[in-house]
């Protein structure tokens, strides 16, 4: 019996960790054959095939192709749709002529209306937008479709906006909740959005008010595939990653659920957003969360939803989600101190724990976190030292990077094993206590100040369990152990690797750090186990090969390719021609164009607005190619009291895709472009020479700026505008190779006019 009992004892891990993971996504893939009342991810493939076969940003001749389309598509439905259009400038001052596309099914009832939010612009200049966000607006398509097919008719008004210009700053957004009349009509809104191609969809949600009521209603509905935890959307809402949902949050109070995949993320933004790397599983589970929401909230009262209270939850297989409310929080530490207290008592009165050996047990533990702390910490900086190609991977995350996921979770489990090997001789209830009072002040801390994550007390509890049980018994079975221990192996393992999927590479040493964790909350499982250096050395083994299947998938291929970037600058107050790229390694495609780069800062000052805040890294000057500037006219020049308030219009004379404007004023008293008042707080962050406005044009329309500002000042402006046409025009350049395609979140394949204007 005893020889079964370690190969169970894995096999019982193994398990839990493969479902942990097989339980967040579908494993079935609906098709056209479907039936008409249930959602096919074959039928919602076919819009996303119609709306991303084209880059349609704002100002893209394929934006508009979409807009037809979409309203074709709502009217195949039966559903009469609106657009609205209008300038916003969001938080960030990217204006933009946003195009909102509305449509509403009439519900039974006079109660709030839920609303179906996605957006339909893609990210310029060379995304598809398969996944960001074709994918959402085909969710809503079908299950709309399917919904509508059973012949429902719900309570509530079903309100659709497609929005615009979201990756230009949630401007279709703010269009519709600052000046549509149905915005008051709102009680809540179910988003759909993407950060990558793949992966499971995870549920976040967005209030301003407690959640208990918005989970409750949540679990009601019973979704089949539930991913979502507390934890995550409290990190979440200390990130900048905004999206529509928040403005329904921030300024008009509306309560809503995000559902967003974030896996492959590298081709997040990219030319590779396409319709083949859209994950058919990850569509159906949009699907699968999208149907039964649909049909419960289309006839719940709304006005119900918000609450005062909050609720921890979090997903597990079997039971789906979990939750219990806020005011459990303490309690639950409470007792859990308690409990590790009294076991600490009856240990050390049992003679089962030995003081000494206990504080000898903070040796390898804290020499474990170390370790891998620091392993995981320089994971990317060592990686980028090894395959400096990887710089120019702007969202951090490689297209190799779920191999070294898995090469660091091995060489971090190596050095679990490795340390404790050198300590066999100390029980491993002596050495448990150290790795459980570690989690029991990450709980406190967690309890105290990140609430959402006050459920890692349920692993915490599980761990106590296995202690007490080798304390009171001695030789407990591991396979009993083990089967104890898998609340800690379902509950922790997925945020193993959510991390550095979500967050990049950089964000490894969570990887790393959880593994040490969860190998100490276990440690009296794995102390059962004979010949732990032999498991330390299959670890190393293991990761080895990772790392060599990684390095064998780094080169950039048509499949996997590198990301390049290439301008041409006019700089028409020197009269001087310059390529600029922002790469830090060159590509054999466009180092032929920046063969002596020379100091970016002597020619490149400011910095176009981008994602990451990304600056030029290389520059060279070439030969002169002059391109018509845009006719910059000063309409009027008013001095009230003591302010000045100057008009501005700038007429572009070819055909262009942005104007970027920035000033060494600071203390503006209001700026508008458009008629569009610029945001209060992003003109008081403002530095010297910092981004004023960036306009995003639609239909070659002018840029009309007034700014009123002290009048003693002189305002100096230098103005640059954009063209995608580098490629595409005749300027002799080369289209990159199959193994290169356009960096994302950059100005890119532009010809750029630079000029200073001062008034």
């Amino acid at each position: 019996m005893k020889k079964i009992n370690q190969p169970v004892s894995i096999l019982i891990i193994i398990v839990a960790i493969f479902s942990s993971f097989y339980v967040l996504l579908p494993q079935h893939i609906s098709d056209e054959n479907s039936s008409e009342t249930s959602f096919s991810t074959k039928r919602a493939l076919n819009h996303v095939e119609a709306i991303a076969s084209k880059p349609h940003f704002v100002g893209s001749s394929a934006h508009k192709e979409v807009i037809t389309y979409l309203q074709s598509a709502l009217e195949n439905l039966g559903i009469v749709s609106t657009l609205q259009t209008g300038y916003t400038a969001g938080d960030w001052a990217n204006l933009s002529s946003a195009t909102n596309i509305i449509g509403k099914i009439e519900g039974s009832e006079d109660g709030k209306a839920l609303l179906l939010l996605s957006h339909y612009d893609s990210n310029p200049h060379s995304s598809l937008g398969a996944s960001d966000d074709a994918a959402g607006v085909a969710t809503i398509l079908e299950s709309l479709r399917a919904f509508l097919a059973e012949g429902n008719q719900p309570k509530n008004d079903i309100i659709i906006v497609f929005s615009d210009a979201e990756e230009l700053g949630l401007n279709g957004a703010q269009l519709f909740v600052n000046n549509h009349p149905w915005i008051k009509d709102v009680g809540l809104v179910l988003n759909f959005e993407a950060r990558g191609s793949g992966g499971p969809s995870y549920m976040l949600i967005e209030t301003n008010n407690g959640n208990s009521n918005m989970v409750k209603e949540f679990q009601k509905a019973a979704p089949k595939f539930p991913v979502a935890n507390s934890f995550m959307y409290s990190i979440y809402k200390m990130l900048p990653n905004d999206t529509d949902l928040t403005v329904f949050r921030e300024d008009a109070n509306v309560n809503g659920f995000n559902f967003a995949f974030i896996d492959d993320h590298f081709d997040y933004h990219t030319q590779l957003d396409n319709y083949e790397r859209l994950d058919r599983k990850t569509l159906e589970h949009q699907g699968s969360y999208l149907m039964p929401l649909l049909k419960h909230f289309s006839n719940t009262d709304l006005s119900k939803v918000t609450s005062d209270t909050d609720t921890v939850y979090f997903n597990v297989p079997v039971f789906k989600l979990i939750s219990y409310p806020f005011a459990w929080i303490l309690p639950m530490l409470i007792l859990g101190v308690f409990i590790f207290i009294a076991i600490l008592i009856f240990g050390k009165t049992k003679r089962s724990l030995r003081l000494k050996k206990v504080a000898k047990g903070f040796i390898p533990f804290i020499l474990l976190l170390t370790v891998n702390g620091i392993l995981g910490y320089f994971a990317w900086p060592t990686l980028k030292y090894a395959y400096p190609e990887y710089q120019d991977i702007l969202h951090g995350f490689t297209y190799n990077g779920h191999w070294y996921i898995a090469a660091y979770v091995a060489l971090s489990l190596g050095f679990c094993f490795l340390f404790y090997g050198f300590f066999h001789k100390v029980r491993s209830v002596d050495l448990a206590v150290a790795p459980l009072f570690f989690w029991l002040v990450i709980t406190a801390l967690l309890s105290i100040y990140l609430k959402g994550g006050a459920f890692f007390i349920i692993p915490f509890y599980a761990a106590l369990l296995i202690w007490w049980l080798r304390i009171k018994f001695g030789n407990v079975s591991p396979i009993v152990l083990t089967i104890i221990g898998v609340p800690v192996l379902v509950i922790l393992v997925p945020f193993v690797q959510m991390f550095p999927v979500g967050l990049g590479l950089k964000m490894m040493v969570a990887s790393t750090v959880f593994v040490s964790l969860i190998y100490g909350l276990l440690l009296p499982v794995f102390a059962t186990y004979r010949k732990k250096r032999y498991f330390a050395l299959g670890s190393f083994v293991i990761a080895i090969a990772f790392l060599i299947i990684a390095h064998q998938n780094s080169k950039f291929t048509s499949e996997t390719p590198k990301p390049s970037s290439l301008v041409y600058l006019f700089d028409a107050d020197t009269d001087k021609g310059f390529y600029a790229s922002y790469d830090a390694i060159l590509s054999p495609w466009n180092a032929k164009y920046l063969q002596e780069s020379s100091n970016v800062d002597s020619v490149m000052s400011s910095t176009f607005s981008s994602k990451y805040g990304t600056r030029f890294n290389k520059i060279q000057k070439t030969d002169f190619k002059k391109i018509p500037l845009p006719i910059v006219s000063l309409e009027s020049d008013t001095i009230i009291g003591d302010t000045r308030k100057l008009r501005i219009e700038i007429k572009p004379q070819r055909a262009i895709n942005r104007v970027e404007i920035f000033s060494d004023v600071i203390n503006f008293t209001s700026v508008n472009v458009n008629g569009i008042a610029l945001n209060d707080e992003f003109l008081n962050a403002r530095k010297p020479n910092d981004k004023l406005i960036t306009h995003y044009v639609s239909d070659n329309a002018s840029t009309v700026l007034e700014v009123t500002f002290s009048k003693d000042e002189t305002f100096e402006m230098e103005v640059y505008e954009a063209a995608n046409d580098l490629l595409s025009g005749d300027y002799g350049i080369k289209n990159r190779p199959e193994n290169e395609i356009p960096m994302p979140f950059v100005l890119n394949d532009a010809t750029i006019t630079k000029k200073k204007y001062i008034f």
